[in-house]
């Protein structure tokens, strides 16, 4: 599937581990490739998303920025609403507002009681403020009061949406108020296609938008790639594998792949992980593979395919193997 005017969107997503300079050449990189959009995760105890994407933005004229995702518990919609306001200043309109429920919170002590109702009303509440309405807000989960409104003007009195699920209720709900529904560490194609089921029921006359993003290891040595992404996926497997409704993966398995994780034997869980499992839940291997992975992808109901960290056996050559040999394959 792709977009009204027949595109398929690809990105980039980037985890959050990295030096300045590296955000600015792996976004200049990107966009002259002719990526779509280049994404920040905001993965727990990695930095805050919005430092490489105010990078991202200086060293950029066209890619859409945005964060995939923050979360409505550790983070006020206020603050929320500012930080968006100032990275879409930063990038002239480029920028887009990413939310889901957030992971390991309890790592940190933090409930994450009713996520979709605090998902939806943050929405609201940055759509409000970044519209300088000072109507005020009575939610149940948040409040402005009336005559409270940015000091300043934002660049754009809304952006689009995207909200991080892999839920049947959570995507219905947001399909209301989201551009984008992104499956995060997923490159099932099923997956693609349920989402975009449960879309198009939900909203038929939206169009919502369906993202799925996954560890990417692409190199010319498929079988060292493969092996790479074995390790680099462990930690999100451990997380996603038992919410995709189309994966019966063993239970047994799967315990023994977050034990290993809980022990940071990331090594030892991806030695678990064979290879049909392995391309559910990672695009990897050759170009050739990488490609064909995404274009099933696409072929079975999402707009857009997110690339994510490591992309190769160093994060500039992946970025730079994507663009040369796996994009012109997509865009066919």
């Amino acid at each position: 599937m792709s977009t009204d005017d027949g595109r398929r969107l690809v990105g980039i997503g980037l985890q959050s581990d990295k030096s300045a300079d590296e955000y600015a050449a792996l976004a200049e990189l990107a966009e002259g490739h002719g990526f779509d959009v280049l994404s920040v995760f905001g993965d727990l105890m990695y930095q805050p998303p919005f430092f490489p994407l105010l990078v991202a933005a200086r060293h950029t004229r066209r890619i859409r920025l945005g964060s995939a995702c923050l979360n409505p518990f550790t983070m006020h919609p206020v603050e929320i609403a500012g930080q968006v306001a100032a990275l879409d200043l930063a990038s002239n309109g480029r920028a887009y507002l990413g939310l889901a429920r957030g992971t390991w919170l309890d790592q940190v002590g933090v409930p994450q009681a009713r996520p979709l109702r605090r998902i939806a009303e943050t929405v609201d509440v940055v759509r409000l403020l970044l519209s300088r309405d000072d109507r005020g807000f009575q939610g149940r989960e948040f409040t402005v009061a009336p005559g409270t409104a940015l000091r300043y003007a934002p660049v754009r009195a809304d952006v689009p949406v995207l909200v991080g699920t892999w839920g049947q209720q959570t995507a219905r709900t947001a399909a209301a108020f989201a551009s984008e529904i992104k499956v995060g560490g997923s490159a099932n194609p099923a997956m693609a296609k349920t989402m975009r089921a449960w879309l198009d029921d939900a909203a038929p006359e939206a169009r919502v938008g369906v993202v799925l993003g996954a560890v990417t290891v692409v190199d010319e040595d498929g079988a060292l790639a493969r092996r790479v992404a074995r390790t680099e996926v462990a930690m999100y497997l451990a997380v996603v594998a038992a919410l995709d409704p189309n994966v019966d993966i063993d239970p047994e398995l799967l315990a023994r792949i977050q034990q290993h994780v809980a022990r940071q034997e990331h090594d030892l869980a991806g030695a678990l992980i064979g290879g049909d499992l392995l391309d559910l839940f990672a695009f990897s291997g050759t170009p050739e593979h990488v490609a064909a992975q995404a274009a099933a992808v696409f072929d079975a109901g999402a707009t857009r395919v997110e690339f994510g960290t490591p992309h190769g056996l160093t994060p500039a050559g992946g970025v730079d193997l994507l663009g040369r040999r796996v994009l012109p394959l997509l865009r066919q």
